[in-house]
C-alpha cells in the first residue's frame, strides 16, 4: 500500500505566510520598544519603522487574502479530527480578519492624530481621516488591544497547534507550510 502525502500549501502561500509571520515578529517588537503616542509625540523612528511595517503587512495580507480567495487550500490530512479541522479554519480566517482591521486601527489612529505614515521614507500614505476628527479618539485604544489579545492569542493557538501536529501526532500537517519540507 502506497501512502502519498498530503498535498502541499503553494509556493507562494507559503512564502506569504512566512514573510508575514516574520513582520509580525519585527512589528511587535518595535512596537513594544517604541514611546507610548500620546497628545504631542513626535514622530520618531521606531513610530516611523512601525507605521512603514503595518503598511507593508497589510499591502501583503490583501495579496495573502487575494491568493487564498483564488488558489484553494490542499485538503485536510484525513487523519485530523473534524473539530479540529473546524476550528483551524476558524483561527486562521480571524487572523486574516484581525491582520486587516489592527493595520486599519494604527492607520486611522495616526490620521487622527495627525501624524505622517511614509512607507519607509519612500512614499507618503494619506491620512485616512482629518486630524482630530469627532469620534475617532478610540483607535489607538482598540488597535492596540486587538493586536495585543486577539492576533497574539491567535497567532499563539496557531502556532501551538502547528507544534502540535508536528511533535505529537507526528503527522504532517505543519510540512505543508514549511519551505522546501
Amino acid at each position: 500500500m502506497v501512502i502519498t502525502a498530503p498535498a502541499r500549501y503553494t509556493r507562494t502561500a507559503i512564502v506569504l505566510h512566512w514573510l508575514i509571520f516574520l513582520l509580525l515578529i519585527v512589528q511587535f517588537i518595535v512596537g513594544w520598544s517604541m514611546p507610548h503616542i500620546g497628545r504631542n509625540t513626535p514622530v520618531t523612528t521606531l513610530i516611523s519603522v512601525h507605521f512603514s511595517l503595518g503598511v507593508l503587512i497589510l499591502a501583503l495580507i490583501v495579496v495573502r487574502l487575494a491568493w487564498r480567495l483564488t488558489h484553494a487550500a490542499p485538503p485536510q490530512d484525513a487523519s485530523v479530527p473534524r473539530w479540529q479541522a473546524n476550528l483551524a479554519q476558524v483561527v486562521q480566517w480571524l487572523l486574516y480578519l484581525l491582520l486587516l482591521v489592527v493595520p486599519l486601527l494604527g492607520w486611522l489612529n495616526a490620521s487622527y492624530r495627525g501624524m505622517p505614515i511614509t512607507f519607509f521614507e519612500m512614499f507618503p500614505v494619506p491620512p485616512l481621516l482629518a486630524t482630530h476628527a469627532a469620534g475617532w479618539s478610540w483607535t489607538g485604544d482598540i488597535h492596540i488591544a486587538v493586536a495585543e489579545y486577539g492576533i497574539l492569542v491567535l497567532a499563539g493557538l496557531h502556532i501551538a497547534a502547528a507544534l502540535y501536529h508536528h511533535f505529537i501526532r507526528h503527522d504532517r500537517v505543519l510540512q505543508r507550510m514549511l519551505p522546501g519540507a
